[in-house]
């Protein structure tokens, strides 16, 4: 049996483009409207300490696509990471 499920991310940007606030909202889960006003409330769950993903792919995916999908993951991280830390070492 197929269904379809929805995230939904409204993000509001200052005025240098950088995430003021988040909220989102998803079909399953009881995940409605959800805000995000520290990392930890977002990201994290507070007991188990374990980030929230999000894991996109479909079963018709081949794997070395998901090989390249995966290698512009680790690449788009490092760069974010770098550009809010700093921090050259972790970032390589």
């Amino acid at each position: 049996m197929s269904r379809t499920s929805e995230i939904k991310f409204t993000i509001q940007l200052d005025d240098k483009n950088l995430p003021k606030k988040i909220e989102w909202e998803a079909t399953d889960g009881g995940l409605k409207g959800k805000s995000m006003r520290h990392y930890d409330d977002f990201f994290m769950g507070k007991e188990e300490q374990v980030t929230m993903g999000i894991d996109l792919w479909t079963k018709d995916m081949l794997v070395n696509d998901m090989n390249i999908h995966f290698s512009q993951i680790l690449n788009k991280m490092s760069g974010s990471y770098l550009r809010a830390t700093g921090n050259n070492e972790i970032a390589q």
